[in-house]
């Protein structure tokens, strides 16, 4: 794959590769997992099954994947950026071969038709143009049976109140939407992506909602998720709006003061969503 390629397949490379991505991707399992694995049980796997994770990060997800479902023999993680995926092999890779690492495209994945028994992608859609090129690819290696689980997130989901005049709200509106506008991603893909997965010829499809706030996720772990979004996208999510940076620290500071105040409340409600390719 070319650079221009890649581009094209990961517009928010740069963050991705960023260090406070690895934060992110650490704090988020942390705050996500006690309730997400729950969800899990209701896809009753095979002995023997297959486990692909596409968008796999540092492996956070994938690991926890590979404990919650011992009888499966293999557990793949798959993602597009090496600086990723060399924090999960160098943290996981003790693993192998039960538990493994690739690097490759989601919207061309290199697997035969029909080999996994679950496929998981988790906080990719919003990255990505054309995310239902992309869920269609996870469908076509689904076994017939198999169930597919996504989470899709949507930034008009996170509510936090304005603190000392600044709005956190309008850090959604008014700098991330014209940021993944001008990449040709969808800020909002959450409330959308269930007609997706219908559309793609997925049958028992289901929303269910992650309520990740100040109650009931520790605050020290909700925290580093807003810091490291700050941390890694004051700049672009600055230029692209044309708000100036101090502006969007501003309202990043207003929620990590929320989060900081422990008679205050903020709230992230995160969609999961799951379909089951016909047996």
């Amino acid at each position: 794959m070319t650079q221009n390629e890649s581009m094209e397949r990961n517009p928010q490379a740069a963050q991705m590769a960023d260090e406070s991505m690895v934060r992110t991707l650490r704090h988020q399992i942390e705050a996500i997992w006690p309730q997400e694995s729950v969800l899990y049980a209701r896809y009753a796997l095979p002995a023997g099954a297959r486990i692909l994770d596409v968008g796999c990060g540092t492996g956070e997800a994938t690991v926890r994947l590979a404990a919650r479902f011992p009888g499966a023999t293999t557990v793949i993680g798959v993602d597009l950026m090496p600086e990723l995926l060399n924090v999960a092999i160098h943290d996981h890779g003790a693993l192998a071969p039960r538990v493994q690492f690739e690097q490759g495209d989601g919207f061309a994945l290199r697997y035969a038709t029909g080999e996994f028994d679950l496929v998981v992608c988790r906080h990719v859609t919003q990255l990505l143009p054309n995310p239902e090129i992309l869920l269609a690819e996870l469908y076509r290696v689904l076994k017939p049976g198999g169930w597919l689980h996504v989470i899709s997130e949507d930034y008009g989901m996170i509510h936090f109140p304005t603190r000392h005049g600044v709005d956190p709200d309008q850090l959604w509106h008014r700098a991330v939407v014209p940021f993944t506008d001008s990449q040709h991603t969808d800020a909002r893909i959450g409330r959308r992506t269930l007609p997706m997965l219908r559309a793609i010829g997925l049958e028992h499809v289901n929303v269910r909602y992650l309520t990740l706030d100040t109650e009931t996720v520790p605050r020290a772990t909700l925290a580093g998720i807003f810091t490291a979004w700050r941390d890694g996208y004051v700049e672009g999510l600055a230029a692209a709006s044309r708000l100036a940076p101090t502006d969007v620290r501003a309202m990043f500071d207003a929620i990590l003061e929320t989060i900081a105040d422990p008679a205050a409340y903020g709230v992230w409600q995160l969609p999961v969503l799951a379909g089951r390719r016909p047996a």
